[in-house]
């Protein structure tokens, strides 16, 4: 009687360990897959964010539409011009070896790669600020201007959380910058 007893409850104690490990798989599993936008589908919801945010009518959204994407398409490849420099001729050994210290000349060139990539991008802004200004008022490029930082702010927040929750389950342990001197 006795056996039997702690057999049952032995059961019963894997019984339900079983179930609650099946309930937390369930749970994680019923998790809500992040949908992955193409560069154009970016492109084209941004686009669309805007024409409602300046209230844009049928005819002005006509001809905001392909001016704004050619703007952005030189926008991405210009922010993308010192980004391709670094990650081309890497293997994948270099990217996970630790990063070497710069030179003060590596260091220099970034800088000036910085500058040169901003001048860039001021330059299609003035560019397409002429362009914009032929159907749009300057209230209206600046308020599209706003809405642009607004998004890549949100953006670069997101890609920021993102990082961190990915961060925190590979095992290494994160500490505050404040904490971390103390």
């Amino acid at each position: 009687m006795m056996k039997t007893r702690k057999f049952l409850m032995v059961l019963v104690a894997i019984f339900m360990g079983s179930q609650v490990a099946l309930f937390a798989q369930e749970k994680n599993d019923a998790r809500p897959q992040r949908r992955q936008f193409t560069k154009e589908q970016m492109q084209e919801m941004q686009c669309n964010q805007i024409i409602k945010g300046l209230a844009l009518d049928d005819a002005t959204a006509a001809k905001f539409t392909p001016v704004y994407k050619k703007y952005m398409e030189e926008m991405s490849a210009t922010r993308m011009m010192n980004a391709r420099k670094k990650t081309e001729n890497k293997t994948t050994a270099d990217k996970q070896a630790p990063k070497p210290v710069p030179t003060d000349a590596e260091v220099e060139q970034a800088i000036k790669a910085r500058f040169a990539q901003s001048r860039k991008m001021l330059d299609i802004r003035e560019k397409y600020y002429n362009e914009f200004r032929k159907f749009l008022s300057p209230k209206q490029i600046q308020k599209m201007y706003n809405m642009e930082k607004r998004n890549g702010d949100k953006f670069r927040k997101e890609m920021n959380k993102r990082q961190g929750a990915k961060g925190q389950h590979d095992g290494k342990r994160r500490v505050a910058q404040s904490h971390a001197k103390k």
